[in-house]
């Protein structure tokens, strides 16, 4: 049984070594059983899984990967939980622990000695959720799942329709690169200490080949069109992209005939297929 968590353990071991969670370092320690079967569940780890997890704090998520995969390589940040993590993990043969700054570490060098499949399961600093699951998608790397407990405002913006109040940029980015849904809200009480606000555990199932299944020929544009075309939401379609690119505004107006799209609907109504379609029209 994981004893990390019950919150009166947590509360035993940070004074034990003299340490309080840091606000500055999103430090919320999951103490629900619940909430724990819910990630690991969704990530359905296996012995031949190489998982990868973000922030493992107190060891409490690892331990449950370290049971069932066959190496889980943990990054985390606070150096001065070394000897929480040293006591806490202390069975476990099969855990890599390295301590850096998860956004500076070079994922394909990481994993260079590691055989697939690859997963991802994390208790995300909310701070650094939305640049992290960027620089994973990026990769290139192919994740077979990729499960992140993220504030809950987080997960409905990666989980968007077009049309909807949530959706922006992030939500087409992450749903071009992957298959998104939510599985469980966790309410504040089940971390050490509680947040001030929801979170959720999200699944992400990447794409093989995101560009080729979305018939997509240029990529670097296709972004770009995205964070020109929410980067001014209040602005119509061809106003947005006419500011935020370097593209002829009359080049704008022929590629948004060519696929049928008005000038005068915003960015926001737009799915990943319309901006792809006008990508390609300007390409």
């Amino acid at each position: 049984m994981n004893d990390l968590v019950r919150p009166s353990r947590v509360s035993e071991l940070l004074r034990a070594y003299g340490l309080n969670p840091s606000k500055g370092l999103g430090q919320n320690f999951l103490v629900d059983r619940h909430a724990l079967e819910k990630i690991v569940g969704a990530a359905d780890v296996h012995d031949e899984d190489v998982c990868l997890e973000i922030g493992p704090g107190l060891g409490t998520l690892t331990r449950e990967l370290a049971e069932r995969a066959r190496t889980v390589l943990a990054i985390e940040k606070d150096k001065k939980l070394t000897p929480v993590l040293a006591e806490t993990l202390a069975d476990y043969a099969n855990i890599e622990l390295q301590f850096s700054d998860a956004l500076e570490v070079d994922y394909r060098k990481l994993l260079e000695p590691y055989s697939p499949p690859f997963k991802v399961v994390a208790n995300l600093p909310y701070y650094v959720t939305t640049p992290l699951i960027m620089q994973l998608l990026e990769t290139g790397i192919k994740w077979g799942k990729m499960v992140f407990l993220v504030q809950r405002e987080v997960a409905e913006r990666m989980t968007a329709r077009p049309g909807t109040e949530a959706c922006g940029s992030l939500s087409l980015a992450v749903q071009y690169y992957a298959q998104v849904k939510t599985i469980a809200v966790i309410p504040p009480n089940a971390f050490f200490p509680p947040p001030k606000v929801s979170s959720a555990v999200v699944l992400l199932e990447g794409r093989d080949k995101p560009g080729q299944h979305f018939g997509l020929v240029n990529e670097k544009l296709f972004f770009a069109l995205i964070r020109a075309a929410f980067g001014q939401r209040r602005k119509t379609l061809l106003n947005a992209l006419s500011a935020g690119l370097d593209v002829p505004k009359a080049d704008i107006q022929r590629a948004l005939a060519g696929c049928g799209i008005p000038e005068s609907l915003r960015g926001e109504t737009l799915g990943i297929e319309s901006f792809v379609k006008i990508a390609n029209q300007l390409t």
